[in-house]
């Protein structure tokens, strides 16, 4: 086919009219118009921002020096300058030339595209002075966001010239006058805590914690879970900027949040309860019926930061837990069994001493109640050299979990090499190790009854090494004697903070001039261990106790 114009068809129609009879002549007119709308209407052209044109016809329409003189040349040139992101050549192409401009250099500096590729289609027959041409639009705005839309073009003749004639719909098919498209981005949430609070958000910063005071021994294991995400969108707006309709993308970002079984509020108490105290400060909380960690908080003044999951230290009398299961399981006393609780009593090499009191004959519930370390240390001494051990194994001690995004160490808990070293195992001293994790996941054990897996998410731990808890007739004798320890023992402190059941424990350390302060308990379905660094007493970690419990 060979290529056509408006002046060249003249000549050859004048060259012609020699030798062509009129009927042909007639026949010629109409064969002329007909193949102009074909080559008109069968035009696809494919525009990009480099300016490279392949078209599926010989047809190049002419124009001429003022401007296009056909509909599809006008098309051609508007969406050629828009897909070289010159809003000013575009905007020449229409009969409105500076309100164009303004709507398409908004556009353009608004989505800031790093490629734009415009497809010419179907180009109707002009109906006198007018004609619609279809396009499609795909704009590139990131990685792997790719925008696609169709519309159409209107298009008008004045004076012999063709031009677009201009609406925002040129730019979109749904943008109205005075409407804007605009950029929806912020951040979105990419891990929750257990109600749904955002602990970790992506955008364009990546991965971060949405409070950095929160959860700060945890920023590693949250943002490593989490999945980058960002609300990307692309928005048709009033002239106000209130959004109308999202024309692209997700407002609310790409991918649902991971939860995990953490808490806002509970991390918020026991953080705060951490910060007011002036020593050293580790609380972790956990819920027994599912594993949950709750909440694991420390003071600034602990310099070790992974105490409060793998540190190890003499539990000191919360150990009782586990003497008074073994001694239970051995059938040598029930809670009610009389026992001695001298002021001191020497059993084999070592010599043991309560903290000031003497309570004569006593029961096992009230010795337990009041930390008699003489009536313990002897319980233990008539027990199998391992029978503390398997006892720590039931209560999780000895547990090997792998927990994702953590490393933790619940404790270490050994047959006594020797008589004397059980004595002194017995009361919590000895080579007994706990980590405040492990002592948490004790106190879960006594409250739930079940063997408890800790976690952060759910499936997210690997159980290396499992436990099997307590017989449930062992587990109701123990917890009646943890809850005597609050209403009437060394934990009265927590007496007005809810049915609290517990246990205390001061733990001496290194030449024993120092020693630790523990409280290890739980209330409803959630379990705590207090561990003061130092604190030489076991008081200030029932206030502590306290304090947290009154903050939820």
């Amino acid at each position: 086919m060979g290529k056509l114009s408006q002046g060249r068809g003249r000549t050859a129609w004048a060259r012609g009219n020699a030798t062509v009879s009129p009927a042909a002549k007639k026949g010629v007119l109409i064969g002329g118009a007909l193949v102009m709308v074909a080559i008109v209407t069968a035009a696809v052209v494919m525009l990009t921002g480099g300016g490279s044109t392949a078209a599926s016809s010989d047809a190049e329409p002419a124009s001429t020096a003022a401007g296009p003189s056909d509909p599809a040349s006008a098309a051609r040139a508007y969406l050629l300058a828009l897909a070289g992101k010159d809003a000013e050549a575009a905007a020449k192409a229409t009969d409105a030339v500076p309100g164009a401009a303004v709507v398409l250099q908004d556009a353009l500096a608004t989505l800031r595209p790093t490629q734009l590729t415009a497809k010419l289609g179907t180009v109707g027959a002009p109906q006198g002075d007018k004609a619609t041409a279809a396009y499609t639009m795909t704009w590139s705005l990131g990685a792997g966001r790719t925008w696609t839309y169709s519309g159409n073009l209107d298009l008008v003749q004045a004076q012999g010239t063709w031009r677009v004639h201009w609406a925002s719909s040129a730019l979109h098919p749904k943008l109205e006058a005075g409407q804007r498209l605009t950029i929806a981005s912020s951040d979105v949430p990419a891990v929750v805590d257990r109600d749904g609070k955002p602990l970790v958000v992506s955008g364009n910063g990546g991965l971060k914690l949405a409070d950095d005071k929160a959860f700060p021994l945890l920023r590693s294991a949250l943002t490593g879970h989490g999945q980058a995400s960002q609300a990307f969108a692309v928005e048709r707006v009033d002239s106000s900027g209130k959004p109308l309709e999202t024309l692209f993308g997700n407002p609310e970002g790409d991918h649902k949040p991971a939860t995990t079984g953490l808490s806002v509020a509970t991390q918020a108490a026991a953080q705060a309860a951490v910060d007011g105290y002036r020593g050293k400060a580790v609380l972790v909380a956990l819920q027994p019926s599912t594993g949950d960690l709750l909440a694991v908080a420390q003071n600034g003044s602990v310099t070790n930061a992974a105490s409060a999951f793998s540190g190890q230290y003499a539990p000191g009398s919360t150990f009782k837990i586990v003497t008074a299961t073994a001694a239970l399981e051995a059938g040598l006393v029930t809670p009610d069994s009389s026992v001695p609780c001298p002021l001191t009593d020497r059993i084999g090499t070592r010599t043991l001493s309560n903290e000031g009191f003497d309570l004569g004959t006593t029961t096992v519930h009230k010795a337990f109640a009041k930390s008699c370390n003489t009536t313990f240390a002897r319980l233990a001494s008539q027990l199998p050299a391992d029978g503390l051990a398997k006892a720590a194994t039931q209560f999780g001690l000895n547990a090997d979990f792998g927990i994702e995004g953590l490393s933790t160490e619940l404790g270490r808990v050994d047959p006594a090499a020797n008589a004397d070293e059980q004595v002194e195992d017995g009361i919590g001293q000895g080579k007994v190790q706990v980590s405040p994790m492990g002592a948490a996941v004790m106190a879960a054990t006594a409250a739930s009854g079940r063997a408890v897996v800790p976690r952060l998410w759910e499936d997210g731990t690997k159980v290396n090494t499992g436990y099997h808890p307590p017989s449930a007739s062992v587990l109701s004798a123990l917890r009646g004697m943890m809850r005597e320890v609050v209403t009437g023992g060394t934990a009265t402190g927590l007496s007005r903070s809810g049915t609290v059941f517990g246990k205390t424990g001061t733990a001496q350390f290194g030449d024993g001039a120092e020693a630790h302060g523990w409280f290890v308990g739980y209330r409803g379905d959630l379990a705590f261990a207090v561990f003061l660094e130092g604190a030489n007493d076991s008081k200030p970690a029932v206030s502590l106790g306290a304090k947290f419990l009154g903050e939820l």
